[in-house]
């Protein structure tokens, strides 16, 4: 029963809050409105969310959305100071990543998080779904960027999601 009223509740609480901390206003007229659409937007976008995986280690995910913050804001300096600098520089370079993940949304995680921390681009998964291809804006070494990615990206990913 509650599970078909709130199919998701975190999400709905996140929605409810978020509302009105958009609209910065605390009345009558924008809390129903913001509880009309912690109600609907879940209950529409359910059958997307069902083959979500499920969390198995909160605490790692925790510690990779610290991680993966740190990264971007490291990563943002690093790329400025390459493309401030001489061209010549930089070493672009299409990377094969091998990849372990089975589930396709932890696999789409993987690939945002690289395209979300500058100066890497995902740009292709192979037919199998075992390889992800990936552009470095500089890369020196291939072997040590894989290692870096599997280790800081999708271990943890797969500790969380226990795929």
């Amino acid at each position: 029963m509650t599970k078909r009223i709130f199919p998701f509740p975190v999400l709905s609480a996140i929605l409810f809050l978020s509302w009105l901390l958009l609209v910065a206003e605390i009345s009558v007229a924008q809390s129903l409105l913001a509880l009309v659409l912690s109600f609907g937007i879940p209950k529409l976008i359910a059958p997307f969310l069902d083959h979500l995986p499920r969390i198995r280690s909160g605490t790692a995910a925790i510690k990779l959305i610290f991680l993966v913050t740190w990264d971007i804001v490291i990563a943002n300096v690093a790329v400025a100071r390459l493309v401030l600098g001489p061209a010549a520089r930089l070493r672009p370079k299409f990377i094969e990543l091998p990849i372990e993940l089975t589930n396709p949304q932890s696999i789409v995680l993987l690939a945002s998080i690289i395209t979300m921390t500058p100066g890497t681009v995902s740009s292709d998964l192979s037919e199998n779904g075992r390889v992800l291809i990936v552009h470095a804006l500089d890369c020196a070494d291939e072997a040590k960027l894989i290692k870096d990615i599997k280790d800081r990206y999708e271990r943890p990913l797969k500790e969380i999601f226990g795929c």
